[in-house]
C-alpha cells in the first residue's frame, strides 16, 4: 500500500475518533469519515499487543492491507478508513478475516454488496 494511501499520524487517528462514524464486529472495529478533497481512500490500522508477539501483529496488518488492496475497485473513494482488529482475529486466515472486514464494510452501508 502506498504511503500517500495510509493514515500513520496521531492527528489523524484523533480525528477519526472524534468525527468518524463506525462499526464493528466481533473481528473488526472501522471507523470511516467522509474527505471531500481526497480522490482516493486512506487506512490506518491498529493493531494492539494484546493480540500476540510482533510476528502475529504483523500477519494481521498485511491480512487487513491485503483486504483494501484487493477490494479498492469496491470501496467507495474519497474516506478514510481506520480498522482496529479485535483478538479472535489472532486465529484467523485470510478468508475468514475477508469475510468479517467485507461484513463490517457491509453494516456501515460502504459496499452494495458482501465481499
Amino acid at each position: 500500500m502506498k504511503k500517500a494511501l495510509r493514515l500513520k499520524k496521531n492527528e489523524d487517528f484523533q480525528v477519526m475518533f472524534q468525527k468518524g462514524r463506525s462499526m464493528a464486529n466481533r473481528q473488526f472495529v472501522l471507523y470511516y469519515l467522509k474527505k471531500d478533497d481526497e480522490i482516493s481512500f486512506r487506512v490506518g490500522l491498529s493493531v494492539s499487543k494484546k493480540l500476540g508477539n510482533a510476528v502475529t501483529r504483523n500477519r494481521i496488518k498485511r491480512m487487513i492491507r491485503r483486504f483494501f488492496q484487493e477490494h479498492k475497485d469496491m470501496l467507495p473513494t474519497g474516506y478514510d478508513y481506520l480498522v482496529i482488529a479485535r483478538k479472535p482475529v489472532a486465529d484467523m486466515n485470510y478468508s475468514e478475516a475477508e469475510r468479517s472486514l467485507g461484513h463490517v464494510l457491509y453494516k456501515a452501508d460502504l459496499t452494495n454488496k458482501l465481499l
